[in-house]
């Protein structure tokens, strides 16, 4: 994957190892649709490894509220195709939120067409540096205990994992950035 740096912040142009292009930005309210359609296209496999559920569809309201955050507390990045905002098919998505005790959860989905790229690699490494420019001590999230590639990807950046005593099934992997 080739990548130049854009001058607006977080914002990347990529190019895969196939010749397929994809803008690497923080999300937009415009984006809700594109997002929307694109969850659609999803497995359904690859939604609950996501949500850790089934889900049916996404909301227009629940598509709206992930588009809308609040720029102090909360990053979402998108990998869309170079079209504006509200026009893109969104082909991966990851999102970070502080919370209350300084600490900063994160979750990501790459659609499987993206997969094997280094994308989802390169979404985390993202949200980790925006996690210690507001200086939180550590990121964590969780992940289904089958979700192998999200584990193999988060012990190779250093995560911890740990068992959930009250959610059979889920791991919490975790990562200090105070050190």
């Amino acid at each position: 994957m080739q990548r130049r740096k854009l001058k607006p912040a977080w914002e990347e142009s990529l190019q895969l190892d196939d010749g397929r292009k994809l803008w690497l930005r923080p999300i937009q309210p415009a984006d809700a649709e594109p997002l929307r359609h694109g969850f659609s296209l999803l497995h359904p496999e690859e939604i609950r490894m996501r949500f850790l559920h089934p889900l049916k569809e996404l909301s227009a309201a629940m598509a709206a509220s992930l588009c809308a955050i609040d720029r102090q507390r909360q990053f979402a990045l998108v990998a869309a195709e170079p079209l504006p905002p509200g026009e893109a098919l969104i082909g991966a998505v990851a999102r970070c939120a502080i919370a209350d005790d300084k600490r900063a959860e994160f979750a990501i989905l790459v659609a499987r067409q993206l997969a094997g790229n280094g994308l989802g690699r390169l979404m985390m490494q993202r949200l980790i540096g925006w996690a210690r420019r507001k200086r939180v001590d550590a990121i964590y999230g969780d992940v289904l205990d089958e979700n192998s590639a999200m584990l193999q990807l988060a012990a190779s950046l250093g995560f911890r994992r740990r068992r959930q005593t009250d959610d059979r099934g889920v791991v919490r992997i975790d990562l200090s950035l105070t050190h």
